[in-house]
């Protein structure tokens, strides 16, 4: 099998804690071909789509430490057509390049894409977690996004929380995540000002959202394949930050998962794999559906130093089981229309 990892520059990968490298050192040593590549390596080449790729390089030996894997790996560079791979395994940050999908249009319908380009589309931002909320149902806190500042700031003053927060729609990581209070509404108006409103005139969606009692000692990380739940770590924020990302400076610990949590997974699963999401990052907080990672959801590497397991393993049977699926619908295919060519 040949996979193609579409994801940030191999020189940018943390050796240690990257859930991407986790998931290319499991599929090189299972002896699969392994390629990278950033969007902005895509190409066209006598119309076909391409990419121009660093290549790992087979290993006789592979090793079992991650970072003497990445410290080992040779590379070398080549264009390669992207139809020639069985993957596509999107890994790439947020926020989310239309014009990647553009290019992947091209080969969607050759091409195993984990996940789906649709289900990109539809999930990429923040507003997807709307989906799953309805007037019969609980699973989402209360939501609000808008670009207008009067209408922001009526719904803070009208809410019966003191706390709420406030987060750009297309930020990723906790970045730009703050904590507000009504105690502090000469401020509100400055802060909204900074968030909706940039320098050209234009302005940007904001997501003013419940303050759900309990967020201050951390959030969930509940990691989903093909719409079931293999793994979850709690995630504590540090001394200095409300947010819980580890990028932030927040820490892990063992979770099992709630009844609430399953209940959650159980209701939302089959919509993540219904639109081609078969490998998903979601984060709860007191039972609640916060957000849904679908990009590069990260917390392999964390949740395997705290249970001792190896989740990419599961991914990656995954990934070959859908492989081996779509081949033998092909050939099935293929032999059946023959024999009515034949008849």
């Amino acid at each position: 099998m040949n996979i193609c990892f579409l994801m940030y520059p191999w020189e940018d990968i943390d050796p240690e804690n990257d859930t991407s490298l986790a998931l290319i050192h499991e599929c090189v040593k299972r002896n699969h071909g392994v390629a990278l590549c950033s969007p902005a390596n895509l190409t066209i080449r006598n119309s076909v789509t391409n990419a121009f790729c660093t290549v790992i390089k087979r290993m006789d030996k592979v090793s079992s430490n991650l970072k003497t894997f990445y410290k080992q790996a040779e590379l070398r560079e080549e264009m390669l057509p992207l139809a020639g791979f069985d993957v596509i395994f999107m890994r790439a940050n947020p926020p989310l390049d239309p014009i990647m999908l553009n290019f992947l249009d091209s080969v969607k319908d050759d091409v195993f894409i984990v996940n789906s380009l649709q289900g990109l589309r539809e999930a990429n931002n923040k507003l997807y977690t709307a989906a799953f909320g309805d007037s019969h149902s609980n699973i989402i806190p209360t939501t609000h996004v808008s670009k207008n500042k009067n209408y922001l700031v009526k719904q803070i003053k009208e809410s019966a929380a003191d706390k709420m927060i406030l987060k750009p729609l297309n930020g990723f990581g906790g970045s730009g995540v703050i904590l507000i209070e009504k105690s502090a509404m000469s401020n509100i108006k400055s802060l909204l000002d900074f968030y909706v409103t940039n320098s050209d005139g234009t302005s940007n969606y904001v997501i003013l959202q419940e303050y759900i009692k309990g967020a201050d000692q951390g959030d969930v990380r509940i990691l989903l394949l093909n719409g079931e739940p293999i793994g979850a770590m709690k995630r504590i924020p540090g001394n200095d930050d409300h947010r819980s990302n580890v990028s932030a400076g927040g820490s892990v610990a063992k979770h099992s998962l709630t009844k609430e949590e399953k209940a959650l997974c159980k209701q939302i699963g089959p919509k993540l794999v219904k639109d081609g999401l078969y490998f998903v990052g979601i984060d709860v907080i007191g039972g609640k559906l916060v957000e849904v990672n679908v990009m590069s959801p990260g917390g392999v590497t964390y949740m395997n130093k705290v249970y001792k397991t190896k989740i990419q393993c599961k991914v990656i049977d995954f990934v070959e089981s859908k492989v081996l699926d779509q081949l033998e619908a092909f050939n099935r295919r293929s032999r059946l229309r023959n024999e009515v060519a034949n008849a």
